[in-house]
């Protein structure tokens, strides 16, 4: 596996700040930090073929860690609970201007046992009869009515994979 550069790395935190800034996150003012971060998301992708979190164990199969994927599924409910998400990659406005520190943040992920829950039932008065099926980001919420979800979120730029039917 060839090793990955500090270029590689200096390209992909460029590439990630600016989608980050455009979609209303921060990265971690810790350029260090964030950069070993970056490096362990770069060599999850070279390993598995994706970016998976690097402060979790992954399988190695995208479909059992689509949860894991940056930005991960827990990366909003992270932010709005701890100011961070678990390996403190995203942080709050407050964290990024320096305002307060990044705190340890809990894990959410279920345990693999217990991860392949039943599909999902319609939410209460959910409208049936629509004329297109509604998709949701499973990171970010954003929601859109076609036909199939977008190859890419335009709010937080996850992949499709990452959107579930939601009506």
């Amino acid at each position: 596996m060839p090793e990955t550069t500090p270029d590689d790395i200096s390209r992909f935190y460029e590439k990630l700040k600016k989608e980050a800034e455009s979609s209303g996150y921060h990265l971690n003012p810790d350029v260090e930090f964030t950069r070993q971060l970056l490096q362990g998301l770069l060599t999850n992708e070279k390993r598995y073929g994706y970016c998976s979190c690097p402060c979790r164990l992954a399988s190695g199969r995208r479909d059992e860690d689509l949860d894991i994927i940056c930005p991960c599924d827990y990366r909003d409910p992270d932010l709005t609970d701890y100011n961070a998400c678990y390996c403190s990659l995203y942080v709050s406005s407050e964290i990024s201007r320096g305002e307060k520190k990044a705190a340890p943040v809990p894990e959410r992920r279920v345990p693999a046992a217990d991860r392949k829950a039943p599909e999902k039932p319609r939410p209460a008065g959910a409208i049936t009869g629509l004329p297109l099926p509604v998709w949701r980001c499973k990171v970010c919420g954003y929601l859109c009515a076609r036909d199939h979800p977008p190859e890419l979120c335009p709010i937080c730029k996850a992949k499709q994979d990452r959107f579930e039917r939601f009506l």
